[in-house]
């Protein structure tokens, strides 16, 4: 059997997995026994040992090439004389022992980092020190402070950051203005959310001349200028403050809170381009024809000082009435507003021409109370507002791409692939399965998924439709091989408009500056150096290796580390989800199944946007089977179907803050009662003596379940587990 090397995935469940490098390279699966000795991060040396039945590899362990460094977050525990931190991410699978003299006076229930002093092996737990206590579990901020060293987020600056950040200037001075275009006069303004603190981006829009004489008269169309931070000013290759950036690779949001990229004096100082100030920054200078064909741009730095801080509410209410009080209030710059709204509708014209894909889908926001605790969770509007924003980014981030392209200069292209054929075989047998008259092509075009999309909008399952289109299609990336940009259907794509809180765009900034000045920019020592002349048609001069190598690495960085950021604020999110679910135990709600799968369903509660899980053993005695190709639980008796769009009234049973889990019960009707499913099912009232016995049980198990739900603790009690682990948490909590 062959060997293989990769890094070990653990899993809940106490098995882990073996994941290898390369695209189509399966996972080999480590049993529990062969998860003894290792631990979740690892870097291991394997041995394939075995194949199960849909030929999946299985491997034993044959050597720990690296075992991971970073601190484990967790919880303190005592039990029987024995203190043990219990992982906070339970694909760690085993306990830490901790020695007597090694809590560092931390108290049990307490939330602490640790510090492998001896690993695991067949025969022994993993012994650790704590390093560091963070607190007690319902101290506010502290799901953002495990999920941070959970997911290993950077949240320090170096010394040598803060040092060079604060020996900045405040304000800019003479010599950061030389070789600049004076945009001063230019009444560019920011438009961002309510609770926005650094803006990357100011908007300007006005009409070009107009071509012809008389009747012919006619719009050339309108002169679109998009300024961003110029970061790169004072982030510079090698530096501290570069190295430090490079690290995070993007900015972390959490509600409440944001780790960022930069130190605050460049986030929210120095570059941001706040209201009445003078800011540095780059230009995409747009002439946007009538049909919305970017016809020229070009790039150049300048000096601005924006006109005003809007807000996305504040622009939409303008547009809606520019005869209001709030366009009256921002009287001369409405004009400015008006043209930037048809610059955006020529070019919402050319997206439609294009084909790029546009699903319409429900974003939610978290309010939080002053202890950072869900006070609701409301939809996010989305406005004419956002999109015009949004439209003249990605304009921006087009030309930017070509500008490099068109000069055959190594950066980071945002790669957006298609479908692979495995998944475009799924998605055409998924379509053919529901009876819709629409069929993906060999080689399916962005125009396509779109017309997909809008063919089945108003269709119940439309959300469940959607989502099938978009797992069909591949993450994006960063890399330095432009594959294009499958979704919004460019040639050529690529990240300039957030250089403060995004990493790719500081590298397209100095890629674009020094082809401004006629050089090259070496990503690996930040080095310029005189470019080549390049012919129209002639080939590029090839990269080092080392340079490619250096280009792929940052992307590969870079896309990674934008996975974590999102893993991260997923987390947190839904830590404060099942906090907040918590309360409401016993109740119940009416929910939309979001998506079926072979162990049960997932169910979005309408009234609170908060997702948990139907488990298949609540559905009642039914038989159910998973129908993969529509996507849905079908009972074989009844015929009953289950799928995305389905509507059902569940009850809270269970919040699991641990494992980030909430679990509901199906509520049905039985001879005008509420009956809650018991692993049988209930669909008639009963006829015999027996069953009438059995009904009334089931009732009063109904009527102690929302008795409990009402003293609110009591299931709290219930849903806990029973390990004595977690019956010492809960003790610490209670005395809380």
């Amino acid at each position: 059997m062959s060997e293989v090397e990769g890094t070990v995935q653990g899993h809940r469940d106490g098995h882990g997995f073996l994941v290898r490098e390369g695209a189509g390279v399966p996972d080999v699966y480590l049993s529990p026994q062969e998860m003894r000795s290792v631990l979740h991060r690892d870097r291991v040396r394997a041995r394939i040992v075995r194949y199960d039945r849909k030929g999946r590899p299985e491997g034993h362990v044959l050597e720990i090439i690296e075992r991971r460094k970073a601190p484990l977050i967790g919880r303190l525990l005592h039990e029987g004389g024995v203190w043990l931190v219990a992982p906070e991410d339970r694909r760690y699978g085993q306990d830490i022992l901790i020695a007597k003299n090694a809590t560092a006076n931390a108290e049990a229930g307490q939330v602490v980092s640790v510090e492998l002093t001896e690993p695991p092996s067949m025969f022994s737990q993993p012994v650790g020190r704590v390093v560091e206590v963070l607190g007690e579990i319902d101290d506010p901020g502290m799901e953002i402070e495990i999920a941070v060293r959970k997911f290993e987020v950077p949240h320090r600056f170096a010394p040598e950051t803060i040092a060079q950040a604060a020996a900045l200037p405040e304000k800019l001075r003479p010599a950061d203005l030389k070789h600049r275009i004076d945009l001063t006069d230019v009444p560019l303004v920011t438009i961002d959310g309510e609770d926005a603190r650094d803006f990357d981006d100011a908007v300007y829009c006005e009409p070009m001349p107009a071509m012809g004489k008389g009747k012919a008269k006619k719009s050339a169309g309108w002169r679109l200028l998009v300024a961003i931070a110029d970061v790169s000013h004072y982030v510079r290759t090698g530096e501290p403050l570069d190295e430090d950036a490079y690290e995070r690779a993007t900015s972390v949001y959490f509600p409440r809170r944001v780790i960022p990229m930069l130190p605050e004096k460049l986030s929210n100082g120095l570059c941001s381009l706040n209201p009445d100030v003078d800011r540095l920054c780059m230009v995409c200078d747009m002439v946007v024809a009538t049909n919305g064909e970017i016809e020229g741009y070009q790039f150049y730095p300048a000096v601005m000082h924006s006109q005003a801080r809007f807000t996305y509410t504040e622009v939409a209410s303008i547009l809606a009435n520019t005869r209001g009080p709030e366009a009256a209030r921002r009287s001369e710059l409405v004009p400015h507003l008006i043209h930037l709204h048809e610059v955006f509708r020529a070019l919402l014209k050319q997206r439609a021409q294009r084909g790029a894909v546009e699903f319409e889908t429900t974003e939610t926001q978290i309010v939080c109370d002053d202890n950072g605790r869900i006070e609701k969770i409301i939809p996010r509007t989305r406005n004419d507002a956002h999109r015009v924003i949004e439209e003249a980014m990605l304009a921006a981030n087009v030309c930017a791409a070509d500008f490099i392209a068109g000069h055959k200069h190594p950066a980071l292209y945002r790669v957006h692939e298609g479908p692979t054929p495995e998944k475009r075989t799924t998605l055409a047998n998924y379509l053919k399965a529901l009876g819709l008259n629409l069929s993906i092509s060999e080689e399916p075009t962005p125009a396509e998924y779109q017309a997909i999309a809008d063919a089945t909008k108003d269709r119940a399952d439309a959300q469940q439709i959607h989502t099938m289109l978009l797992r069909s299609m591949q993450q994006a990336i960063y890399t330095a091989v432009n594959a294009g940009h499958f979704g919004l259907s460019y040639e050529a794509y690529t990240h300039f408009t957030s250089p403060i809180r995004r990493y790719p765009d500081l590298l397209v900034h100095r890629v674009i500056k020094a082809l401004l000045h006629g050089k090259r920019y070496h990503i690996d020592s930040g080095k310029l150096e005189d470019a080549p002349v390049v012919r129209k048609g002639g080939k590029a001069p090839t990269p080092r290796v080392q340079e490619t190598e250096a280009w792929e690495g940052a992307g590969a960085h870079c896309s990674a580390n934008e996975r974590r950021a999102d893993e991260a604020s997923r987390d947190v999110q839904a830590w404060l989800k099942c906090r907040f679910m918590r309360d409401k135990l016993g109740e119940e709600f009416d929910g939309t199944v979001t998506a079926a799968t072979g162990f049960g369903l997932f169910v979005q509660l309408d009234e609170l946007y908060v997702e948990g899980l139907l488990h298949i053993s609540e559905l009642g005695g039914e038989y159910w089977r998973f129908d993969e190709v529509r996507q849905e639980l079908r009972g074989e008796r009844t015929g009953i179907r289950h799928g995305a769009g389905s509507k059902l009234r569940v009850q809270v049973s269970r919040v699991d803050l641990d494992a980030r889990k909430i679990d509901f019960r199906l509520v049905v009707e039985g001879g005008g009662d509420k009956l809650l499913a018991r692993g049988r099912r209930i669909a008639a009232l009963p006829s015999s003596a027996s069953a009438v016995e059995e009904l009334a049980a089931v009732r009063l198990r109904d009527r102690e379940v929302r008795a409990a739900a009402r003293g609110k603790d009591k299931p709290a009690r219930a849903s806990a587990k029973t390990s004595s682990r977690s019956k010492t948490a809960g003790a610490k909590k209670t005395r809380r």
